[in-house]
């Protein structure tokens, strides 16, 4: 299964779906792309991701031209807000879908409050891509629960 994470910057929301698409099943192709990418992750997302145990410093920000002529089972858009537009694919995929998220880096105030942003974006992002495993990726659960990474049963 090859699921492409995409956005513009592809520095900190795909990075961070990226991330924890991957700490789900490490037989999935994972990879992340934007359209304008910056080049660099963004510090905040690196931060917010390893304090969740996912170490995404080594991921590089990829231009989406990269995997245009690869096929994809899915694309998915992370951009956010109505003022954001999302980027498009033109390559081979399978099916498109779209998980908007506020952006973190575009929080401002103290610190501590900025820090919250990225903390809350990488909860739902989690959240999110844990049930869109579950109930598309996933072939069977690894618990009798049903749940994944969120047992509560061990």
């Amino acid at each position: 299964m090859k699921v492409l994470i995409l956005y513009t910057g592809n520095s900190c929301r795909s990075q961070m779906a990226h991330g924890f698409l991957q700490s789900f099943d490490e037989k999935l192709v994972v990879c992340s792309a934007g359209t304008k990418a910056a080049g660099k992750l963004n510090e905040g997302a690196i931060k917010a991701m390893a304090e969740a145990g996912i170490d995404i410093s080594s991921h590089t920000s990829d231009p989406v031209e990269k995997y245009l002529a690869e096929e994809w089972d899915y694309v998915i858009t992370v951009c956010g807000g109505a003022n954001e537009s999302c980027p498009a694919f033109t390559g081979k995929v399978k099916q498109r879908l779209h998980f908007g998220f506020d952006d973190p880096s575009h929080a401002t105030g103290t610190p501590e409050f900025v820090e919250s942003e990225f903390r809350r974006v990488r909860d739902e992002i989690r959240r999110k891509f844990h049930k869109f495993y579950t109930d598309e990726l996933m072939d069977e659960p690894s618990c009798p629960c049903g749940a994944n990474y969120f047992c509560k049963c061990e």
